[in-house]
């Protein structure tokens, strides 16, 4: 569409480029930076912290800037050391016994770490969604998150809206997370293309409020789900399916009912359309 964003849309992508709150600690891995810690959080961490008496959190000036350091050697060790830490001291994101990939800046996996300490030490993910249509396109296939998620609770989502691990590539994330939360087969589906990539770039409230930083990138699909088809949960984290036309949809986002991320891959793929 050739047309300026919706006023809805326009607000939330300002909100989502707004960077993180001023003052956060560079965190390196070695040499490579791989996120950023607010200042608050190390203060309570204090400067001559071992983590687990084996890794050494370095605090020092690199080109003028403050930086916090981790050994590049057993990098992932040192990393979930310092994430149990964050939640010894109540600091942590909600913990999930699930491994992320932990990247440089030219996107090469140094080390993996606890999916609930990202954000509190800004470091960049990536997510999956799915815009799930009719098989005539005419409507949109949505789900209401469940009541107990530790974010966005009951909350409108797209089909399908899942983490990237560090075990997954983007397609294979892409299969788990449709077959978990919709129970759906990839190859069930017709006219599966990509879109543009959603950044996310701006404060968070994992470790406290505004202390996180939420750096991540929503890699999204479309595809139709055949008449005969539909989602059915298996995970547990979604409270109900239901097909909604266009109309309702751009009414529920110009409302604020979906999850910011959806909304923002929804504006996307209105706009593609």
């Amino acid at each position: 569409m050739n047309q300026p964003a919706a006023p809805w849309l326009s607000a939330l992508r300002a909100a989502a480029r707004r960077g993180p709150q001023p003052g956060r600690i560079a965190l390196h891995l070695g040499d490579a930076q791989v996120g950023s810690v607010a200042a608050e959080i190390l203060n309570e961490i204090g400067l001559k912290r071992l983590l687990g008496e084996r890794y050494q959190l370095l605090f020092e000036e690199r080109n003028g800037v403050r930086t916090c350091t981790l050994p590049a050697a057993q990098a992932s060790q040192a990393l979930n050391a310092l994430a149990a830490l964050l939640r010894e001291i109540g600091r942590c994101g909600p913990w999930r016994d699930e491994q992320l990939a932990v990247r440089d800046a030219a996107g090469r996996q140094l080390a993996t770490v606890e999916r609930g300490a990202v954000r509190v030490l800004g470091i960049a993910t990536d997510a999956v969604h799915l815009v799930g249509l009719s098989e005539d396109a005419g409507a949109l296939w949505v789900q209401q998150r469940s009541r107990t998620k530790p974010s966005h609770p009951g909350q409108w989502d797209t089909l399908m809206g899942g983490m990237v691990s560090a075990r997954d590539s983007l397609r294979d994330a892409l299969a788990r997370e449709t077959q978990e939360e919709a129970g759906l087969q990839l190859s069930a589906l017709t006219h599966l293309q990509a879109g543009a990539p959603v950044l996310l770039d701006q404060p968070s409230d994992e470790g406290g409020a505004r202390l996180g930083h939420l750096h991540e990138r929503i890699h999204w699909w479309s595809a139709r789900l055949p008449q005969a088809v539909a989602p059915v949960n298996q995970d547990g984290e979604v409270e109900r399916f239901e097909c909604w036309s266009h109309a309702e949809v751009q009414a529920r986002l110009a409302a604020g009912a979906f999850t910011p991320e959806a909304a923002l891959v929804l504006g996307a793929f209105y706009e593609g359309v």
